[in-house]
């Protein structure tokens, strides 16, 4: 019973700790611990981006076109949407209308960082945007959540240093497979990396009912809408997936007499 007991206040004091630790960081420092943070991830970072350099040149783009749209658009699934639309020869404005549906979540990622990020400089909220994909968000938003008494100079080292990990490797990893990806055997799946990825972000993140009941929502009606057009289902799941969270945390608030 003793030990039982002391687990709750030995964890409170970890993480009293880390919170300490992470308060009296410089901006750089906190940056490097971004940077940290993020090297796990390229564990799947590596295959994703070189598979989109094969996809690319496998669909006809040269190197110059391949490596711009990799450094101009920032964004893996609505790279890999708009490369299989052009090689179907879809029209352009749907295309375009696809990858901005598939990127939509983008938004909502956006809202979720105003109240950590919103008091920043234009130039800094501009590098956020562009830099903001799914792992840079997934480990930020997280971080500052558990960290809510940082500075902005240090939540935007936070953030930076996850970015020039990862952005980096998307950008340097889709060079290596758009100029020796054709060396690697079929019997190695790059493939495989698209789906880790996002579950390693999303696992973490399931704390409370009311992510588990996004979470469930989201892939129920994702895999029931799969024959939509590019995009059309993920933005109608994650939509609902947000209702359905909403739904449940007032549902537990109302249950608990108010109590938040």
């Amino acid at each position: 019973m003793t030990q039982a007991s002391n687990a709750p206040s030995r964890r409170a004091a970890a993480i009293e700790a880390s919170r300490a630790r992470a308060l009296a960081r410089t901006p750089l420092q906190s940056m490097r611990h971004g940077a940290t943070h993020s090297l796990p991830f390229l564990l799947v970072m590596v295959p994703f981006g070189m598979l989109f350099g094969v996809v690319a040149t496998n669909a006809g783009f040269d190197l110059a076109q391949t490596m711009g749209f990799t450094i101009l658009v920032l964004a893996g699934a609505s790279q890999f949407t708009a490369v299989q639309l052009l090689t179907d020869n879809a029209p352009l404005w749907l295309v375009i209308l696809s990858s901005l549906a598939v990127n939509l979540r983008m938004a909502m990622y956006s809202a979720s960082l105003v109240p950590w990020l919103g008091a920043a400089s234009q130039p800094a909220r501009a590098a956020v945007a562009y830099s903001l994909v799914d792992q840079t968000y997934a480990l930020s938003i997280d971080y500052f959540q558990n960290t809510p008494k940082l500075s902005i100079p240090q939540r935007l080292g936070y953030f930076f240093g996850t970015a020039f990990v990862l952005c980096g490797a998307w950008m340097t990893f889709a060079y290596l497979g758009a100029t020796v990806g054709r060396a690697i055997p079929d019997s190695i799946p790059l493939d495989f990396a698209v789906p880790i990825t996002f579950l390693a972000m999303i696992a973490p993140a399931l704390r409370s009912l009311p992510h588990m009941a996004a979470a469930t929502v989201a892939v129920v009606v994702s895999l029931f809408l799969v024959g939509l057009p590019a995009g059309v289902g993920p933005m109608i799941a994650a939509i609902l997936a947000m209702l359905a969270g909403s739904a449940t945390e007032v549902w537990q608030v109302r249950r608990s007499g108010g109590r938040a």
